[in-house]
């Protein structure tokens, strides 16, 4: 017999944007017995014969460069431009997510403020101006090579060092773009291993990229905590005791990874941010979501306020306008979406990472998920009494998603809703897109799968995460989505209550400083302003809120 497998569902009802010519069906067995990482992803590249491949065009040339396949939605998006958050005029096939977004998800209820649109448009235009090889940026390179300081260019950059997993460098991208935004800086982005790879570029007429032929590209893996350029030690060894502006250096290394020091951790001070306005490079390296510490900053506050009336949309805002996936990955998104998820009557995203030193599956976290998400009525109970009866009428259908390095908790869902109906007589179809066992951060096609999936999880309607898990942080914040957060493990058993409600969709920020600036001395930086607190996953750690 042949069947469309979608969990344990055996309907065929097709995509509303799909033809029936489209529909490609498959024995339902072969599914279940494929193995390999990439098995949902090639059957979801199944689904799209005949499709014409557009073409992507290289940024700074026109040149193209590769082709990859997608499915043209047939609606035409009614705010792409979302509430003013994206610039007009941008060229659309390049970067075909940025504007047919708004397809695939819901209209968010978190517009962005008047001023944050403003001071975006103004970004941009500064960024034309003191981009990769504009007159601007030429002339203070050359203050770069002779170490001298100079202030006559009118540009001072913030150059961001690919660093850490992908999770970490989205949010710590985001993070330096907002620093960026609040000093008048302009953002340069090493390229790493594949970061033209996955985002489209997001300012109009010029790169974001940092040049490869920039001096300082070759001592970039070596700077840490050590190197005598961060702000860190230089502090200790006085560089900044006589500010006038001809002994400043021509750049500073920032070192805010999680390893960083007491020195390091002044840069979130008043005083150490005059400094470091004169400074006209700043190289940053940091595996963090810094911008919790930001609002704790005096000189940064109102501008702050202004920007984000909402304190817990900011990286919401910051994603969706700053990190849209490339054509390659878009499409990875799309007819994953397209095949799978887009006829459910309601999608649940569950994101499971595990810190355990083998990949899994562990009976104890499977137990964790099937108690949350029955004790906080996400997905129905099963009926273990009654044999399979088909309800009349048309049931409630019900898309899992589920992102894992194993494939073993997708499994046990997957089974237990094939094996019995629900107490509510509604449709669970349950789906994984990959189970690559360990990650795999060097590898080009890891990674565009490891964004796809963040994105696929922020189309859900709801979302429940991992605590600690910088993946399930970017699907929250870019989906505007209040996620429920697995607690962390303890002792190989199940924690009760299993899982919490978050109290916004906001980051958690692991490494923040506790320290009182005016005070210059230890505090709870937790308890200093409303609106950043300790977080529900790790106790010690800040977070913005709302209220």
């Amino acid at each position: 017999m042949i069947r469309r497998f979608k969990g344990n569902s055996t309907t065929d009802q097709t995509n509303p944007v799909e033809s029936q010519n489209d529909i490609v069906f498959w024995d339902v067995s072969s599914v279940l017995k494929d193995s390999s990482s990439d098995g949902f992803w090639t059957l979801a590249d199944a689904r799209l014969p005949n499709v014409k491949p557009p073409q992507k065009v290289n940024f700074a040339s026109g040149d193209i460069i590769e082709q990859t396949t997608f499915r043209q939605p047939v609606e035409v998006p009614q705010d792409k431009l979302l509430g003013g958050l994206l610039p007009a005029g941008l060229d659309e096939k390049s970067c075909l997510s940025r504007y047919q977004s708004v397809l695939y998800r819901k209209k968010s209820i978190h517009q962005p403020s008047s001023h944050l649109i403003s001071r975006l448009r103004n970004y941009e235009l500064q960024h034309k101006r003191c981009g990769p090889y504009t007159e601007s940026y030429n002339r203070t390179l050359k203050y770069l090579n002779s170490n001298q300081y100079n202030s006559s260019t009118g540009c001072n950059y913030v150059v961001w060092l690919s660093f850490s997993g992908l999770g970490n460098r989205i949010l710590s991208l985001a993070s330096a773009f907002l620093y960026a935004l609040l000093t008048n800086r302009v953002l340069l982005v090493d390229r790493g291993l594949d970061i033209p790879d996955l985002f489209c570029e997001p300012f109009p007429d010029v790169s974001w990229l940092l040049p490869s032929d920039f001096p300082l590209t070759d001592k970039f893996s070596s700077f840490n905590q050590k190197s005598p350029e961060s702000y860190g030690n230089m502090l200790k060894n006085n560089v900044f005791a006589n500010s006038v502006s001809s002994s400043l250096p021509a750049y500073v290394y920032l070192h805010l990874v999680h390893d960083y020091d007491e020195h390091d951790k002044l840069f979130f001070c008043d005083q150490d941010q005059t400094v470091l306005q004169q400074v006209p490079w700043l190289i940053l390296k940091t595996d963090n979501y810094f911008i919790p510490s930001l609002f704790l900053i005096p000189s940064f506050e109102q501008e702050l306020h202004n920007l984000f009336p909402e304190k817990g949309t900011v990286l919401h805002h910051l994603c969706r306008y700053l990190l849209n996936p490339t054509n390659s990955v878009w499409g990875l998104i799309t007819r994953y979406y397209n095949a799978y998820l887009a006829t459910a009557d309601e999608k649940i995203g569950i994101q499971i990472r595990v810190f355990e030193a083998g990949p899994g599956p562990y009976q104890y976290v499977s137990d964790q998920i099937l108690a949350c998400v029955i004790k906080e009525n996400l997905l129905p109970q099963i009926n273990k009494n009654l044999p399979i009866i088909n309800p009349p009428g048309k049931p409630k259908i019900t898309a899992v998603l589920i992102t894992s390095l194993s494939s073993g908790y997708f499994e046990a869902l997957r089974n237990m809703y094939w094996e019995h109906p629900t107490i509510t007589g509604e449709i669970i179809e349950l789906f994984q897109p990959s189970h690559e066992v360990y990650q795999q951060t060097e590898k080009q096609m890891h990674n565009r799968k490891a964004w796809a999936e963040m994105y696929l999880l922020s189309l859900m309607d709801k979302l429940v995460t991992s605590s600690w898990s910088t993946f399930g942080y970017v699907a929250q914040s870019l989906g505007g989505l209040r996620p429920w957060i697995l607690y962390k493990v303890e002792n190989q058993t199940a924690p009760d209550p299993p899982c919490q409600r978050a109290m916004s969709m906001e980051p958690c920020f692991h490494a923040p400083p506790f320290y009182d600036c005016k005070r210059k001395m230890g505090t709870d930086t937790g308890k200093i302003v409303p609106n950043v607190q300790h977080c529900e996953d790790m106790s010690w750690c800040l977070k913005l809120f709302d209220g």
